[in-house]
């Protein structure tokens, strides 16, 4: 990594010039009061955790770029920036520091602020907020009581995941094998009273919502649908034989075509029946205990052994009563999903057949694969113990035998229900959203709980209710349960004495409305209906693909729940979706197996890496995301120092396309910055190679090197356009270079290479602008202009210089693929490499190093020997 620290170009100056520039003129305030359509771009807003790091560069630039463009292009673009700041970062920061989660926080948005400010990101500023203000949260405070008064929100007793060290409810994403994914403590799962939005009440619409989210990636639509996943099946009813207490058992299924093939009845842990029987069964007891500790998080339940108990009991099967099923408390049900109960069908569910075998229960499959005989399919499962999950005939099922799954299905539901042992039912496994968090740093939930009249909504005119500035946070549990005063109050309703909620909301909630307060920062209301109606939805939100469910489905719960509300009309908040992929980089490790930083090693001409404390060999390991744990991360404050935030903004944008992981190399950045160069020079040397006066028209007569240069600019003009668009950001940064190398082209100051070469130069610098904006306005105002890049509309292509028969060919490096460049056919070899060299990606992989051969396949591939 040494030479990052020798290549310093002199750019600080002139970025910060800029940025003063643009504030001065307010280039980016975003206004209603235009005749202009509007666009809104929105990156997902940061966590204020004390400094930004490579991804939030590469996530802010990529909206950056596109704000820029469509603000060139004539639109009024609105493009804000604010701080998630509640949470339990900052709450452990507070004891571990002994300050105040609010210092904390706010001494981290005044650093990160000015971090983000230095990479010239066309922000509106004057929009900014931070959610732990209760300048924002009052209003969604007033949203929450209102959610009550529409019965979107609740309280009820409910199984959580319970982090024992932390002292709050995780959420299932939170829990990380069976961990904490903070303390690391074993989760422990608890019944609680907890707070509920109910989500459940839109299932159908946030579901049927996503086939219109055609600007959403494919992938995110698919993991929403999974996770609202609905089911269409039945309940049916079992009949115990020997429990006075409770009759039946309520199962839903969505395979009720194959109740023939049942087995064993399995229930939770915290099923009614087990919790009744576990009070005399000290096995049951013992078990119900061990499953509370594996938490609720359905990927650690997955994961974990099958195990069970035999609580003694029978139950009867609902087609024929002489089939009498045993029933057991299973660790893979969980009480909070469907009824708490399962029908074991051992040879269809792969689940249902391991903990058959694993506690000898019979094993009766009943649909027949095509082509199979009975007798040997029935063998294959039972020796192999694979299930069957795939269409077939129906077998041992007595009235279903001889039909097709399909048919089955409705038939056995019809059964179901004329002999009164079941119904028809769809089911859902989106469940309503858990809002209650105990800790301290969040949002005060505004009710009060009166031992009279019960749960109160504190009255509007107290709003909001703040967080006590002298909090305890050293002590154990919540830190607002514990303080001497504040939960003390009086009842609105009857005026007695009183407590308030003590939990504070997750912090989602926060997050699920804060792109309508950018739309209308007024300090009375939350938002306007005028404002929200003019700027949403959100043209185009960016962000991490781990966010793909609970937060954007929160938000358009939100949307949907303050319609109904009256707070506007809306029910998808963000029209087009973009999920970048992860900064990676490659990880290092000392003699004595301690992760190093990049910085801290240094690679030698052999190509082994060194320790440079020491001077002993250094390991170098996988290239995986930047991690602080790992040590594996860059300082984009170094970068900044160093290189200017251009070469950044550049590199982020030119190694991969953005929805793919990208891996962050020296080679890279000090490409980037050598185009930076490049770019400059090739602006200010009119000495040696002049250039047209402003306003010059266009010779009439062109040589050969100018209609070149020319037709190349217009080029760069459509496939930037294009590729912008589409979000080909890296083929932009491609297209960049080769207009850069068109201008070095121009040998000659004749009077047409010299209008030619302003006429690049100026396109270049406008083209640039969106990527690496300070470095084009340094261009374009040392070509002579007044105005700013900034200010000027987005350049059109001319379709008379753009070359038809253009055809793409691909390029490698060692016969693997690693770019295509695009070429008029017959172009001349030694300009064909030329271009193949420049790709920045093969430029990473040369690393400054002269290739060993160029192998030029005419009009089809390029392979470049390393």
């Amino acid at each position: 990594m040494s030479r990052l620290d020798t290549i310093s170009p002199d750019t600080i100056n002139i970025e910060q010039k800029w940025q003063k520039r643009w504030q001065d003129a307010g280039c980016f305030n975003a206004s209603m009061q235009s005749d202009k359509p509007k666009y809104y771009v929105l990156e997902m807003f940061p966590y204020p955790s004390g400094r930004i790091h490579m991804g939030h560069v590469r996530n802010y630039t990529l909206g950056d770029v596109v704000a820029r463009v469509k603000r060139a292009q004539g639109f009024n673009v609105l493009h804000p920036m604010g701080w998630d700041a509640f949470g339990l970062p900052a709450e452990n920061a507070a004891i571990e520091r002994g300050v105040h989660p609010a210092i904390w926080t706010h001494e981290n948005i005044k650093g990160m602020r000015e971090q983000l400010k230095s990479m010239g990101f066309s922000y509106d500023w004057s929009r900014e907020f931070a959610t732990c203000d209760a300048s924002y949260y009052r209003f969604e405070q007033q949203m929450f009581l209102d959610f009550m008064k529409h019965d979107l929100a609740y309280k009820k007793e409910g199984w959580v995941n319970w982090d024992p060290v932390e002292n709050t409810v995780l959420a299932n994403e939170q829990v990380v094998d069976g961990c904490g994914w903070r303390s690391g403590a074993p989760v422990e799962r608890r019944l609680l009273s907890q707070w509920f939005l109910k989500i459940t009440a839109f299932s159908e619409e946030l579901l049927n919502g996503l086939e219109r989210l055609d600007r959403w990636p494919e992938r995110v639509r698919t993991m929403q649908h999974n996770w609202i996943g609905r089911s269409e099946g039945a309940t049916v009813e079992f009949t115990i034989s020997d429990l006075k207490s409770a009759d039946t058992i309520a199962v839903f299924t969505t395979r009720p075509d194959t109740l023939y093939g049942a087995s064993f009845i399995a229930l939770a842990a915290n099923h009614p029946i087990i919790l009744n029987l576990a009070k005399s069964d000290a096995d049951l007891q013992a078990f119900t205990e061990e499953c509370n500790r594996m938490g609720t998080s359905e990927a650690t339940i997955e994961a974990a052994e099958k195990k069970g108990v035999d609580t003694g009991l029978t139950a009867h099967h609902p087609f024929d009563p002489s089939i009498e099923l045993p029933v057991y408390a299973a660790n893979f049900v969980l009480m909070d999903y469907g009824t708490g109960a399962i029908f074991g069908s051992a040879g269809h569910d792969q689940r249902d057949l391991d903990f058959a075998r694993k506690y000898n229960l019979p094993i009766r499959p009943v649909v027949l694969p095509d082509g199979r005989t009975a007798e040997e399919f029935i063998t294959e499962v039972v020796k192999t113990g694979v299930a069957y999950t795939g269409d077939g005939t129906l077998f041992n099922s007595q009235f279903l035998d001889g039909m097709r799954t399909h048919q089955a299905l409705p038939a056995a539901i019809d059964k179901l229900e004329e002999l009164s042992k079941g119904t028809r039912q769809t089911t859902w496994r989106l469940r309503d959203w858990g809002i209650s968090r105990q800790r301290f740093w969040g949002c005060p939930i505004p009710v009060i709980h009166c031992p009279s009249c019960g749960i109160q909504p504190v009255p509007t005119e107290q709003l909001p209710i703040t967080l006590p500035d002298d909090v305890d946070v050293d002590a154990p549990g919540n830190p607002i349960a514990n303080h001497p005063t504040w939960k003390h109050t009086t009842c609105p309703n009857c005026n007695e004495a009183a407590t308030r909620e003590t939990d504070t909301f997750d912090t989602f909630f926060e997050s699920s409305w804060y792109f309508l307060r950018f739309a209308d920062p007024d300090p009375e209301i939350a938002f306007s209906k005028a404002a929200v109606k003019y700027w949403l939805p959100v043209d185009q939100y960016i962000g991490g693909v781990e966010h793909a469910v609970l937060h954007l489905l929160y938000s358009r719960f939100f949307t949907r729940a303050l319609s109904v509300c009256g707070y506007l009309d809306l029910d998808e908040p963000f029209d087009g979706l973009m999920t970048q992929g992860m900064v990676c980089h490659q990880t290092f490790k000392s003699n004595d197996g301690q992760w190093l930083f990049p910085t801290e090693v240094e690679k030698q001409t052999t190509g082994d890496w060194t320790a440079l404390s020491t001077g002993e060999a250094a390991a170098a390991g996988r290239i995986e995301k930047m991690s602080k744990s790992k040590r594996n991360v860059i300082d984009p404050k170094l970068i900044i120092s160093k290189f200017g935030a251009d070469t950044a903004r550049l590199f982020m944008m030119s190694d991969s396309p953005p929805e793919r992981d990208m891996e962050w190399t020296n080679a890279g950045v000090e490409g980037a910055s050598r185009f930076i160069n490049k770019a400059l020079r090739q602006s200010i040397q009119t000495i040696t190679h002049p250039m047209s006066a402003i306003g010059t028209a266009m010779p009439k007569e062109l040589d050969e090197a100018a209609k070149n240069t020319i037709t190349a600019s217009h080029q760069a003009i459509a496939r930037i356009t294009d590729d912008i668009d589409r979000f080909r950001f890296n083929r932009c940064v491609a297209a960049l270079y080769t207009l850069s190398n068109s201008i070095t082209d121009l040998k000659d100051n004749s009077e047409s290479q010299n209008w030619a070469r302003r006429f690049a130069v100026e396109t270049l610098a406008k083209l640039m602008a969106p990527i690496a904006p300070h470095t084009a306005e340094e261009i374009w105002e040392s070509l002579g202009h007044d105005k700013m890049v900034a200010q000027l509309d987005w350049p059109q292509a001319d379709k008379k210089w753009l070359v038809k028969d253009i055809i793409s060919i691909g390029v490698q490096v060692n016969g693997k693929l690693r770019g295509s460049i695009d070429i008029a056919p017959n172009t001349e070899k030694a300009d064909i490499e030329k271009l193949a060299l420049a790709l920045p990606t093969v430029q990473k992989i040369l690393d400054g190093n002269a290739p060993k051969k160029v192998i030029i396949v005419p009009n089809r591939i390029v392979n470049v020997v390393v």
